[in-house]
């Protein structure tokens, strides 16, 4: 009795197994004709389109109008137009190279003005070279000066010009030189490469300088 109950059982289950399988193969089939028939309507072009003709992107078809653009942008040009400017790098106190000849008469020039100026001040004659009036304008001062003269640390040293315009700069003891604002005195006064400056100290902490230009050997020959 329990084996024929188990048997039925069994029956009925598979009969609602084989009648759900027909009904999602049914359920398929409706959605996958369904869909077939939206991609054909989609495809398909509308009668609205049938007659209208392909232009071009750039309107470049015969009797083809400009697209309409922007009044803002109605002044511009199509396409943007750049100038190549061509820049030309100056280099401060470029001058023609001197001979030994011109650089020895601005320093006898400045041995004379020392002699003239006597030994009442602490002096010096400083020769210019490149370093001192191009890119890294650091003046080097002479040690033995430095040492027996200027202060042991760090100080603000003022520069006076022969107009009695004066100039401060830092000096830097343990290096023995200008730094900081002898920039702006060789910039101002156009010092350049083999002029001679004669420093005075006239007092504890500011120089009278004096300026030789190694150009007025060229002056002195007419």
């Amino acid at each position: 009795m329990t084996e024929a109950v188990a048997v039925a059982y069994e029956e009925q289950r598979q009969r609602h197994i084989e009648a759900n399988k027909r009904k999602l193969e049914e359920l398929q089939v409706h959605h996958l004709s369904a869909a077939v028939r939206e991609a054909a309507a989609a495809a398909k072009p509308s009668s609205a389109k049938k007659g209208k003709a392909r232009v071009p992107r750039d309107g470049a078809a015969a009797g083809a109008e400009p697209l309409r653009r922007s009044g803002r942008l109605a002044d511009l040009p199509e396409k943007p137009v750049y100038h190549h400017v061509r820049v030309r790098k100056l280099k401060y106190n470029a001058r023609l190279p001197l001979d030994a000849a011109e650089r020895s008469y601005a320093i006898s020039k400045a041995e004379e003005l020392v002699q003239d100026l006597g030994s009442s001040f602490p002096i010096f004659i400083q020769p210019m070279i490149q370093s001192h009036v191009t890119r890294g304008f650091w003046l080097g001062l002479p040690t033995y000066f430095c040492r027996k003269h200027l202060p042991k640390s760090d100080e603000t040293i003022t520069l006076v010009d022969e107009e009695d315009d004066e100039s401060d700069t830092l000096y830097l003891a343990k290096k023995a030189g200008l730094s900081a604002g002898w920039t702006g005195f060789a910039i101002e006064h156009k010092l350049h490469d083999g002029d001679c400056l004669v420093f005075q100290l006239i007092e504890q902490t500011k120089f009278k300088v004096y300026i030789i230009r190694a150009t007025s050997c060229f002056e002195s020959e007419h």
